[in-house]
């Protein structure tokens, strides 16, 4: 148990070293697995809907169990039930929205869904401003404008007008449980050695989600098959990537963090491209451009006022 603790504190002295170049590195890693979730699912025969949620939040439950105990030690599970408040808010986020977007889809179109999602941003910044009264550069202020811009040029001609409203509250679920979350983390980390383990919270999130779908996916009959896609998606999709962005609230922004994760987008386009054959259309291609030159002028300005 000791050991497992030791190499949990080194790890977060790592991970308190590490530059700001070399953290929004690991934040395009994130973005990056989290967008292999389209191209995943096109390799699907059997599972669909709330199935897919279901069996996702199971193997990602499954892969913290053992990331945590590597990291933590037994003494995780103990203190899981009487953890901090905030630790249980916090999964409570991480639920909402794993099984928020899965609920969208089913009400709405994609195109509303990801309009809406790219709310994440300007939202989480409003909360940055408000209840940790960060102040944000106009650079990023700027690119926070101009990718969300370019998410509406992208889908913005797909979007379905008249559709149900309730489709695009649920999607709206999404960036507001995640702007709550990345304040919540970036709160946590403000107290210092002093503050709760926050990486808990995501397998607490797996939980309760893989609870909330349970029900609305049965019977499960899954094949053999589509496990080994859907383990993929809960190992690679959410365990190691969420768990990651809960280490990086250490060191980026908030509002940098949500920022930089509007490159799902553009990376599930190009899964999608390269997997499974759909190309994007032009107005799809001119709005990632708008994203991705927003991201890399943010990154740049703050890059040379560093020096």
């Amino acid at each position: 148990m000791r050991h497992g603790v030791a190499a949990h504190d080194r790890l977060l002295a790592r991970l308190c070293r590490m530059t700001h170049r070399r953290a929004v590195a690991l934040m395009v890693l994130v973005t990056l697995l989290w967008s292999i979730a389209g191209v995943v699912t096109r390799q699907l025969q059997s599972a669909h809907g709330f199935e897919v949620t279901f069996w996702r939040s199971i193997f990602n439950a499954l892969a913290l169990i053992v990331a945590l105990s590597a990291m933590r030690g037994p003494v995780v599970w103990r203190e899981l039930l009487r953890a901090n408040p905030v630790v249980w808010m916090s999964g409570v986020c991480w639920a909402l929205m794993f099984t928020a977007f899965m609920l969208a889809l089913t009400l709405t179109t994609v195109a509303n869904v990801l309009l809406t999602m790219a709310l994440g941003p300007m939202v989480t910044a409003i909360f940055s401003r408000l209840f940790l009264k960060q102040a944000l550069p106009m650079r990023t202020w700027s690119a926070i404008f101009i990718a969300a811009l370019g998410i509406v040029w992208m889908f913005g001609g797909q979007a379905v007008s008249g559709v149900s409203q309730g489709g695009v509250l649920v999607a709206a679920i999404v960036p507001l449980a995640g702007s709550v979350n990345l304040t919540l983390l970036q709160r946590v980390s403000r107290r210092g050695a002093g503050a709760p383990d926050m990486l808990p919270a995501v397998f607490i999130g797996a939980l309760l989600s893989a609870a909330a779908t349970l029900p609305v996916a049965w019977p499960l009959d899954t094949t053999v098959h589509d496990l080994g896609w859907l383990a993929l998606l809960g190992v690679f999709q959410l365990a190691i990537p969420c768990l990651l962005m809960v280490r990086l609230s250490r060191q980026l922004p908030a509002p940098e963090i949500a920022l930089l994760a509007l490159l799902e987008v553009i990376f599930g386009v190009a899964w999608a491209w390269l997997g499974a054959g759909e190309q994007p259309s032009n107005p799809v291609l001119l709005g990632g451009s708008l994203v991705l030159g927003a991201l890399v002028m943010n990154e740049v300005l703050g890059l040379r006022r560093a020096n």
